[in-house]
């Protein structure tokens, strides 16, 4: 008997379960479907999470070894146990998984395991068994790009997910990309001991951020022992089971570099193979994304896309919000997103967060606009805790004070920035924000300063 659906989402990750959830409370029969046996997707299983876990026993193995001689802490036989950090990782990432699943059964949602194809504009193939579905909602996601490195071996040529799960400490590790992931990854490694490398063809680490953050940022990794080579090609000559050997090119000039791995991560593809798109006249982009307009409806009325298959930021927040904007509006309700108040956050340490207009786009956009910056050397909590390096930057438009964009380099920025999202999601202005009450001592009293210093009047700068 063919099962009957409302809507049916394709993809469990945050974009699709978040909208499937949603859609159960909303009253709509619901079910979700994913090739992997636990949902979550990339992001839970070999993307954000594991990521975090990993970053977060690494900083604080790293932080042991720099800083707890100074805060009067005696350490002895210090050492990181790789092993156990993988166990940590995956218990960590079992424990959401099984929430997820508790989620679907709470709001009455199938959670349907198998490969979904398109077989018409509302009917799915799964596992051999046909499905109707009212609506369809693709979030299917994305996949790292190998380029010209050819394929992932996991070992030697890794992807994310191969650094995510290295069986051993590299001695040396080559980090091809200076982007949030390249970054985070070189992060984790480099405070274990590993020699890092990294490598970008870009003139700047995280290109396309803030100037002022990309140079601090850059500064930063250097001081954290880290080699950064900028505007520079790769080519990988050679690999073996024992390592690589690549070239790089800089200005004319070639260098041999050998190492134990080498991670690519250069960027990701919107993951749509064998869903049957073309079978049913879904219009793609020249980049392999789904075309669709200001609600997230493809070529095919009722068939909706969103997060890494759709135009924008690969961001697992993002899905997420433009799955509950689908759903709401397939309820009847009015949904919104502002893109512009969708923030991003890079988890080195310092932590990097940004949200709206950097300084160089509101100069490209012809917007007059103040700047208020304020340093968390100026902070009190930061120099207690020790984690000073770093600046609160915010941006307003000249004309009406009205806040444009955040942009944050410094311990827990990622924390901080949401008062940069609600500034510009509420429309406040750099002297309403200024005004607002802040604890102290607290990092976010920087964000306060930063606010002030647009006018001249940060109190500790």
């Amino acid at each position: 008997m063919t099962k009957e659906y409302d809507l049916v989402v394709i993809g469990s990750g945050p974009g699709g379960y978040v909208a499937a959830i949603r859609a159960g409370q909303l009253g709509l029969k619901t079910a979700v479907i994913d090739k992997r046996k636990r949902m979550g997707g990339t992001c839970l299983n070999v993307g954000c999470v594991p990521s975090k876990t990993l970053l977060h026993a690494t900083e604080l193995y790293h932080k042991m070894q720099t800083e707890a001689q100074r805060l009067g802490v005696e350490c002895s036989k210090l050492k990181f146990n790789l092993p156990q950090a993988l166990k940590n990782q995956q218990d960590v990432i079992e424990g959401l998984g099984n929430g997820i699943q508790g989620l679907m059964k709470k709001n009455k949602v199938d959670a349907i395991e198998g490969k979904a194809t398109l077989t018409g504009p509302n009917t799915i193939d799964v596992n051999g068994q046909s499905i109707q579905a009212k609506n369809i909602l693709l979030a299917t996601g994305s996949q790292p790009i190998a380029g010209p490195f050819g394929e992932f071996d996991e070992k030697v040529v890794l992807s994310s997910t191969g650094a995510l799960s290295l069986p051993k400490i590299p001695k040396r590790m080559v980090v091809v990309g200076a982007g949030v992931i390249g970054l985070e990854m070189a992060s984790v490694y480099s405070r274990i001991g590993t020699d890092v490398v990294i490598v970008e063809l870009m003139n700047e680490v995280l290109p396309g951020q803030d100037k002022d953050v990309c140079k601090t940022v850059q500064q930063l990794l250097k001081k954290q022992g880290m080699t950064v080579q900028l505007g520079t090609k790769v080519q990988l000559k050679s690999k073996s089971a024992k390592g690589v050997k690549i070239a790089l090119e800089k200005n004319g000039k070639v260098t041999d570099l050998d190492a134990d791995v080498i991670l690519v991560s250069i960027g990701r593809s919107p993951y749509t193979e064998g869903l049957g798109l073309e079978t049913v006249g879904v219009k793609m982009t020249e980049r392999g994304q789904v075309l669709v307009d200001d609600h997230y409806r493809s070529s095919v009325s009722n068939i909706y896309a969103i997060g890494d298959i759709v135009d924008g930021p690969m961001l697992a927040h993002r899905a997420s919000e433009e799955g509950v904007a689908v759903v709401e509006a397939l309820a009847g309700k009015s949904p919104h997103v502002n893109h512009l108040a969708i923030p991003g956050v890079v988890y080195t340490w310092p932590e990097v967060a940004s949200v709206g207009l950097t300084e160089q786009e509101c100069k490209e956009r012809g917007l007059d606009c103040k700047i208020g910056k304020f340093f968390f050397k100026g902070n009190s909590r930061a120099r207690c805790t020790g984690d000073d390096s770093g600046f609160v930057k915010v941006i307003g438009e000249s004309k009406t004070d009205r806040i444009v964009g955040m942009h944050i380099v410094g311990a827990n920025a990622g924390d901080l920035i949401h008062e940069g999202v609600l500034a510009i999601e509420k429309k406040m202005t750099l002297a309403e924000l200024g005004a607002a009450c802040h604890a102290h001592p607290t990092y976010a009293e920087a964000v306060k300063e930063a606010a002030l210093a647009a006018h001249g009047e940060a109190i500790h700068a």
